[in-house]
């Protein structure tokens, strides 16, 4: 539900910006900016919020991203001119930068090595069911109330997730709602080898490893073309393509659909090849390794003749993501434990807000001067440079234990 709030209220914007355009005046390249603002502070809370998170755990670690982004979030519906929104918007990414690392984390808690990737995909899926819902409930309530009211609106629905999460949400050796039985279920029925208490791992000693710069890396990488698609798609559709405000809210949820349960079959499929005899480390890789070359049929976008295939192919883009985002964070987990995953988590996640923010104001530049042809093309071609680097930087897929004074594989 975190992940899910977390997209709902950064994509309400890209379809709001429809009609906050008409009333602020907004240039493409202004509404890049405001983008950036968002990845600014999205960045920064990537890297911080993952350590933070690994630090004062994921029960506090949470509630204070979703109250923060919440209330960030209902500030939009206030905002009296561009640089007003920028700054909300800067306050929500402000928030955001927890909501993964601390999903990551929850998941590292709470589930065996066999079941990890299944759950992964589910938790990270409900970044996917807020960007469902996003497209037709903005429509809607946009028509009632005016844009301002769907930024209030998804404030107020944070505000109900946090105080839900702060009755319930424990870890498994502290929760009443499991048996000691099912806690040592959870724990693969011994203690995790890196278990030193909830100091987080200094961030000097994670990147002495070549895994986590990898990780990095790919995120570097990648991030830039997932935000594209985020921020910029409807945009596309209403002036490339003239597709009306409303129709906008009955296709650009399909992608997002695509993107949720790709999330979980994703992840139920490489843990199924590891209940089948096969090894984590071609499990995941195999997923990872079909998702990349679907992605290079993004670039058909460019060439599709209605919007429906347009959206079609955007969908198959988002598909591929799933595979690839849910193997990712599970490999992560798999390779730096509890202590360590929301941190790398985090420091990847701010790569790749960096390479969006240094991106978002070129692609405004790109559209009003040329076309959206060049970012087709260039989205196409990314996510194998991406499996590249994995197959390069984490050859086998095995957990480290990471200390002061030495870094050492399990």
């Amino acid at each position: 539900m975190a992940t899910g709030l977390s997209f709902l209220d950064r994509q309400v914007l890209s379809l709001a910006i429809i009609k906050i355009k008409e009333e602020f005046l907004m240039s493409d390249v202004a509404y890049g900016w405001v983008n950036t603002a968002f990845l600014l502070s999205y960045a920064i809370m990537f890297t911080l919020g993952g350590w933070l998170i690994d630090r004062f755990g994921t029960r506090l670690g949470l509630a204070v991203s979703v109250g923060l982004w919440s209330l960030s979030s209902a500030m939009h519906g206030l905002v009296q001119n561009v640089w007003q929104l920028g700054t909300a918007r800067f306050f929500l990414g402000l928030g955001e930068g927890g909501a993964f690392p601390g999903a990551a984390k929850g998941v590292t808690e709470w589930f065996p090595h066999k079941e990890r990737g299944f759950a992964m995909g589910i938790a990270i899926g409900g970044a996917a069911l807020g960007a469902v819902i996003a497209p037709p409930l903005t429509v809607y309530l946009t028509n009632l109330f005016g844009w301002r009211g769907i930024f209030i609106a998804t404030g107020l629905i944070g505000g109900i997730w946090l105080i839900i999460w702060l009755l319930f949400y424990r870890e498994p050796q502290n929760s009443k709602l499991i048996t000691a039985k099912e806690c040592e279920y959870i724990l693969d029925g011994k203690k995790d080898p890196a278990d030193t208490g909830k100091k987080a791992v200094p961030f000097k000693v994670i990147l002495k490893t070549r895994e986590a710069w990898g990780l990095i890396s790919i995120r570097f990488l990648l991030d830039p073309v997932f935000y594209f698609i985020m921020f910029w798609i409807p945009k596309y559709l209403s002036e490339e393509r003239g597709v009306s405000f409303e129709r906008i809210g009955d296709l650009f949820w399909i992608p997002f659909l695509a993107l949720g349960i790709s999330n979980m079959i994703g992840g139920w499929a490489s843990d199924k090849l590891v209940n089948s005899g096969i090894s984590i480390n071609k499990a995941r890789k195999t997923i990872m390794g079909i998702a990349a070359a679907v992605t290079m049929l993004t670039a058909m976008t460019t060439v599709a003749s209605t919007e429906g295939m347009a959206i079609f192919f955007i969908s198959l883009f988002m598909f591929a993501h799933g595979f690839w985002i849910t193997n990712y964070i599970t490999i992560t987990s798999e390779v730096f434990g509890k202590h360590a995953t929301s941190t790398v988590v985090g420091m990847a996640g701010t790569a790749g807000a960096v390479a969006g923010l240094i991106v978002n104001p070129l692609i405004g530049k790109v559209v009003e001067n040329y076309s959206y042809l060049p970012l087709w093309i260039v989205s196409g071609i990314m996510y194998p440079m991406g499996f590249v680097v994995l197959l390069i930087t984490i050859p086998k897929i095995k957990e480290i234990v990471l200390t002061e004074n030495n870094t050492k594989d399990e």
